[in-house]
């Protein structure tokens, strides 16, 4: 199971039929008239929290541009909502500007074919490179981000290293020696929730800035099956740590029961110090712990290099213009990427929905009343210490890979054994996907 689609499950998952969410036909004869004043439509996702952003946005935009409308629309979400997509831009009936997935997805677009560059728009020059990765295609750059980064990192438990005496650490030897403390302190160190086995796969994916600092172009290797989990160093060192932890008795006793809400009740309560997961789970955490906004911080997963301690990402989503808009609605599509792409669009987004992550906008920040997880985050992508998780770089991914974690984080399977299983579960799928080498 791909992360992106894991932090998707968790959203609602309504199957809403497309709807326009304001009056008026898409498309009518009077969208582009001789007055300067032009019509766009405007699609995304039915999610909540979605519609609240999309609708600001289009509040903030056009009251800065009067003589722009903008007909929003509404998607499903999931597979339902990525076949829509597809057939609307094969069949050049897509909505002017559309949300839809960065990465691997976008490119299953065809973006050269279906989608319109953006060039010199205004702003596209204040993206940060680790977003703008993530939307190009051959050497063009497609789309605007919407939301902030998601980071897979380790949350923690701010009063428990205050009571310990505690710095983050920056060397996995650190961490280690922090997890011993903890211990004896009778807190229970690292908090594993294999209840569900999604959750087990942090200490792997969200490692990836470990393994491109020791080896930038790992990720090509890696799809060209010209470098293996079980031979490169740096890449087992993620399933090392699943067995360092287990082999020292530093989980959680339940680990293999839990389940995603205790462990945020652990980690909110001090039961627990330490949990390695998705910071999009920082949401949960507070809705159902009041008041542990400011309680819980975040750190990167550590790796050898203390002077190169950096946090693995995943990338917002993308908001793009078809080829079929064209003339004075591609101009004005333009602008309403440009403002997206702006402070003011960032501000516009903060104002609709509290931030979960930092922007990838040069110059916007998520503010102070956001959760300390975030403005953690902040610092990371500020300072330049990030790098993209490995589903954004390669298309390579096997389906059992949190089942071997478990076994790994349970005992079961050690590191080694663990990281040759992966590279044959990973060869099926690169089979599947026709890529060279395989």
């Amino acid at each position: 199971m791909r992360t992106r689609h894991i932090a998707i499950a968790l959203l609602a998952t309504a199957s809403m039929a497309l709807t326009a969410c304001s009056a008026g036909s898409l498309g009518s004869s009077d969208d582009s008239g001789g007055d300067g004043k032009v019509t766009i439509s405007f699609l995304y996702d039915n999610g909540s929290e979605t519609a609240k952003i999309g609708d600001q946005l289009v509040k903030d935009f056009t009251a800065k541009n009067p003589n722009i409308t903008i007909k929003t629309e509404t998607r499903p979400q999931g597979t339902d909502g990525d076949n829509l997509i597809k057939t609307r831009l094969s069949t050049g009936d897509m909505s002017d500007v559309f949300m839809y997935n960065s990465g691997s997805l976008f490119q299953a677009l065809a973006p050269e074919k279906n989608l319109a560059p953006l060039g010199d728009t205004e702003n596209i020059g204040n993206l940060d490179k680790n977003f703008t990765t993530t939307v190009t295609s051959n050497g063009k750059i497609y789309g605007v981000p919407w939301g902030g980064f998601m980071a897979g990192a380790i949350l923690y438990n701010k009063d428990v290293y205050a009571k310990l005496g505690l710095q983050i650490p920056k060397t996995w030897d650190d961490f280690m020696a922090n997890n011993s403390k903890i211990k004896a302190g009778g807190v229970d160190p690292v908090i594993q929730t294999y209840g569900e086995t999604w959750t087990s796969q942090l200490f792997i994916l969200g490692d990836y800035a470990n393994v491109n600092t020791a080896d930038p172009q790992w990720a090509d290797k890696y799809t060209k099956n010209q470098a293996k989990y079980a031979t490169t160093p740096a890449a087992l060192a993620g399933f090392q740590h699943l067995q360092d932890v287990h082999d020292k008795g530093y989980e959680n006793k339940d680990f293999a029961s839990a389940k995603l809400t205790d462990g945020l009740r652990y980690l909110a309560t001090g039961k627990g110090a330490q949990y390695p997961i998705l910071s999009a789970m920082v949401s949960q955490l507070i809705a159902d712990n009041p008041g542990t906004e400011d309680k819980v911080g975040l750190f990167p997963i550590p790796g050898t290099d203390a002077s190169q301690n950096k946090l693995t990402v995943w990338s917002p989503n993308g908001v793009y213009i078809p080829s079929s808009t064209t003339g004075a609605k591609l101009e004005a599509a333009k602008k309403f990427l440009a403002y997206i792409a702006s402070v003011d669009g960032c501000n516009s987004q903060t104002t609709a929905s509290t931030p979960t992550g930092p922007y990838a906008v040069k110059g916007c920040t998520v503010g102070d009343k956001v959760p300390q997880a975030v403005k953690d985050m902040q610092g990371y992508i500020d300072s330049g210490s990030s790098s993209l998780a490995l589903e954004f770089l390669s298309p390579v991914k096997g389906p059992a890979l949190e089942q071997i974690c478990v076994e790994v984080g349970s005992g079961i399977r050690k590191a080694d054994a663990a990281a040759k299983l992966y590279d044959e579960d990973v060869k099926k799928q690169a089979q599947q996907l026709g890529l060279e080498g395989w």
